[in-house]
């Protein structure tokens, strides 16, 4: 990277990462409000504030992409108000050239985006919905009252509720053979991994076959294959809050036991593609640079951007929606926005070029 290369990656990164930190801070606070409804004896201010600063940086994720897009239209345009940019373009450097620096800007604040979606984000939203849901009552309920059912192998496995630190109450295993029929059904009070194995308390067990129905009682026994622990830190959260690699674990889980995937397989695509909108969202504001926003004020280069931003959004749910009705690639859902806000940059920036 030359001087003008560092000059407009600083401009660019430091006027995304302040759109960023406006735009986050404004969604935390609505949802900071919107906490207030929940609260209880248990669930106070406190843990409403704790609950928000957790999903920080999920929603700092998800506000990304719209981040960079105002970002650079502010940096850059005040770059082209001040005559910045036309002093560059005097001095030799093409609009490809300094676009080509824009986008290399743009690896750097995708790289963050990555770190923010994969390594800060996920673990942050699922301590918040724990801690939310145990201040809220005393243990963390999936599927309401009923809990939740899961699928492993010949095994159909129902778990009333999950508690923090990977343990689980009111456990049911039905268990089949390879004709499915009923083989065994186990019941046990309580559940906790340990050493790579479920520990099971307090356990009833029905074996099922042609002389009738036995059943014993056993205090307590190791299972080496109940349910993955890794796929219980899956259930609590919306796939859209997953990191990539638990999203792929639990497609992977989902196909095995031929359950439908479609939704994890189409947020897992979302997942790897929204960086690279980062990308795309710069490609767009390039032609307004060069364009009719290279003389105008904030306030209109604002306006643009939350346009195009709502846009990209409205086009990109719409899409990933009508996707996953009518059973299309899940790749192709989620990567059709960018490729045509891509296109339409490109045939916009080839005009001024």
């Amino acid at each position: 990277m030359n001087i003008l290369d560092r000059y407009i990656a600083t401009t660019v990164i430091s006027s995304s990462l302040m759109t960023l930190l406006v735009l986050a801070s404004l969604a935390a606070f609505f949802s900071f409000l919107g906490q207030l409804s929940d609260l209880s004896e248990t669930f106070g201010i406190w843990q409403a504030a704790e609950y928000v600063i957790l999903s920080l940086p999920r929603r700092a994720y998800e506000v990304f992409p719209t981040s960079v897009l105002l970002g650079s239209l502010l940096g850059l345009g005040a770059l082209a108000s001040n005559s910045e940019l036309v002093v560059m373009r005097a001095s030799g450097l093409s609009v490809r050239r300094i676009t080509l620096s824009v986008i290399k800007a743009g690896v750097i604040l995708m790289l963050i985006a990555i770190f923010l979606g994969e390594v800060i984000g996920p673990p942050g939203e699922q301590q918040a919905q724990t801690r939310r849901a145990a201040a809220q009552s005393k243990s963390i309920s999936l599927q309401g009252d009923h809990g939740f059912w899961a699928r492993d192998g010949s095994r159909f496995v129902h778990i009333r509720q999950v508690l923090p630190g990977t343990r689980l109450e009111d456990i049911t295993i039905y268990e089949y053979n390879d004709h499915h029929e009923l083989q065994s059904v186990t019941k046990a009070d309580s559940a906790r991994y340990e050493h790579d194995k479920w520990l099971l308390t307090d356990i009833s067990q029905s074996t099922i076959s042609t002389k009738g129905v036995t059943t014993q009682k056993i205090e307590n026994t190791y299972w080496d294959s109940l349910l993955n622990p890794e796929v219980l830190d899956v259930l609590p959260v919306q796939p859209e809050n997953l990191s990539a690699i638990s999203l792929n674990r639990y497609v992977k889980h989902l196909q095995d036991n031929n359950l439908d995937s479609r939704r994890y397989e189409l947020a897992f695509w979302i997942k790897l593609v929204t960086p690279l909108s980062v990308l795309v969202m710069l490609l767009v504001a390039m032609p307004f640079i060069f364009g009719p926003l290279r003389s105008s004020g904030t306030g209109q280069r604002i306006l643009i951007g939350v346009l195009v931003g709502m846009g990209f959004f409205l086009l990109n749910q719409a899409l990933n929606q009508i996707g996953l009705v009518y059973g299309f690639n899940p790749f192709l859902s989620a990567i059709l926005p960018s490729i045509i806000f891509t296109v339409i940059g490109m045939l916009a920036l080839k005009r001024v070029f």
